[in-house]
């Protein structure tokens, strides 16, 4: 049985699992994860790394119905995953293995702060204010072309 503490951590970790997927982060969070679970066994870090891979596969795949039962799967399976490495482990094993997750939790907040977009996406690490003013147009982006002033007149078959 875990500590209450301890227990958070796992769920942390499985919450960390699903934030990391698909970001900037996620390529050095999946290598040092699976390298945590699998406890520096080669082959027990390549299944690891390909449940992770799965992971990042089904939740980019979720449409916007079923995305949020996908996180919620995923974040269970992590959690439990980070569960049973901690309920398996000797008591002071148990220690650096907790220690080695709050690490990697900490590294994972640190980098979660930075902030990248697409080539045509606007990325914002704080908040924004975007105004018009006198006839003007505002927009944080702008696909296609745009145009001010009155609009056109209808044709005259449209009335």
């Amino acid at each position: 049985m875990l500590t209450e503490a301890l227990a958070a951590l796992a769920a942390a970790g499985g919450s960390a699992v699903v934030q990391a997927a698909g970001t900037d982060a996620w390529s050095g969070f999946r290598q040092r994860t699976a390298r945590l679970l699998s406890r520096g066994d080669d082959q027990g870090e390549h299944a690891e790394l390909e449940r992770l891979d799965q992971t990042a596969i089904a939740l980019e795949a979720a449409n916007s119905d079923e995305a949020e039962g996908v996180r919620i799967r995923q974040t269970d399976f992590w959690q439990g995953r980070f569960r049973a490495l901690l309920e398996t482990s000797d008591p002071q094993e148990r220690d650096q293995v907790a220690a080695q997750m709050r690490a990697l939790l900490e590294q994972l907040s640190s980098t979660s702060g930075q902030v990248s977009a697409g080539p045509e996406g606007m990325a914002v690490g704080g908040s924004v204010d975007i105004r018009a003013d006198g006839g003007s147009i505002a927009a944080g982006v702008i696909k296609g072309g745009a145009h001010i002033g009155p609009p056109s007149s209808p044709a005259p078959d449209q009335g």
